[in-house]
């Protein structure tokens, strides 16, 4: 019998599924990790989990404690549903840009959710800085801090990584991965570089973000304009990022990204976020640079039923001046 205990058992080992569309325009396999299949229903459940996992073996959380995190979501939605399960409380700061679907969730999971106005992480105000002076004012709570907490990279080195490997009999050319963390990017690539030195690694980022430049220059300056895209996109190198084995990066239009979320769901029947319509546009140009005939894997992040009010809003996407496509 494949049994699995509880909702902690439930994350990770999730299928691989060819995107018909994209590998057929390109000439190769374009494979996308399910990841919307997790329990929670995003890939952040696996970083959440070892983040959470890694605070009980060290002792930092104790039985009844308080687990505070500034999240865009996902990652936050990964940990309240695993402090339901482990009998934490849950405390979630969450800048204003979010989609409400997000929120209600996290309410509905019984978090405390605190949304505060979007700043940059340069202002003391930014939601990971108040996350994390609100931990240290309480003795009973822990800062997952996901973005410089290594125990995101570790996820991926050791659950992600290994199954893409596995699924796919180590002929995996290309892997392709939108970065907000960069724990994705930088376990998958350090565990695959490991086993072929020769794939390539390409991370994607949206419009406003420093990542691409960073990547291509060496230097993380913000590249003009801002995008809809929600989770992704960096203004600094985080410690999960930093020494990643990346070989280049593409920049992927908010428009680009609208497009290929409504001719999956269109052509396709899927309904998926803006991150995995960013990684598709990305795995897509990567096969055509690459040529006819390699396996190209990339992650499908999360569902669409998050996005309703925003990216499946019609309205919404004209008065940002974009359209399905």
């Amino acid at each position: 019998m494949d049994v699995r205990d509880g909702f902690i058992e439930a994350i990770g080992d999730t299928p691989l599924i060819r995107l018909r569309a994209a590998s057929e325009a390109s000439g190769c396999e374009i494979l996308g990790k399910a990841e919307f299949m997790n329990p929670g229903g995003s890939v952040k459940d696996r970083a959440a989990w070892w983040m959470i996992r890694e605070a009980e073996t060290s002792g930092a959380l104790q039985p009844g404690g308080t687990v505070v995190e500034g999240t865009a979501g996902n990652t936050g939605i990964g940990i309240a549903h695993i402090c339901r399960a482990r009998g934490y409380s849950c405390v979630i700061y969450m800048p204003d840009n979010q989609s409400r679907e997000k929120v209600e969730i996290l309410e509905t999971l019984g978090a405390d959710v605190r949304v505060v106005p979007t700043v940059p992480y340069s202002d003391e105000m930014n939601y990971q800085k108040q996350a994390g002076r609100y931990a240290q004012s309480r003795d009973d709570a822990v800062w997952v801090n996901q973005f410089d907490n290594t125990a995101n990279r570790l996820a991926h080195y050791e659950s992600t990584g290994p199954e893409i490997w596995r699924q796919t009999d180590g002929t995996v050319d290309a892997f392709v991965c939108s970065v907000g963390t960069g724990g994705t990017i930088a376990g998958v690539s350090q565990y695959l570089k490991q086993r072929k030195q020769d794939i390539e690694i390409v991370l994607l980022d949206c419009i406003g973000s420093a990542l691409y430049n960073f990547v291509s220059t060496g230097v993380a300056t913000l590249s003009d304009g801002t995008s809809i895209t929600e989770g992704i996109g960096n203004s600094r190198i985080t410690d999960n990022l930093a020494g990643a084995d990346i070989d280049w990066a593409l920049q992927v239009s908010d428009q680009e990204m609208v497009t290929m979320v409504y001719r999956l769901l269109r052509e396709e029947g899927w309904l998926f976020g803006s991150s995995t319509g960013v990684n598709v546009c990305g795995a897509l140009e990567v096969g055509r640079k690459l040529g006819p005939g390699h396996r190209i894997v990339t992650m499908l992040c999360d569902g669409g039923g998050k996005y309703r009010t925003s990216l499946y809003n019609r309205e919404w996407l004209a008065a940002k001046g974009l359209h399905p496509g």
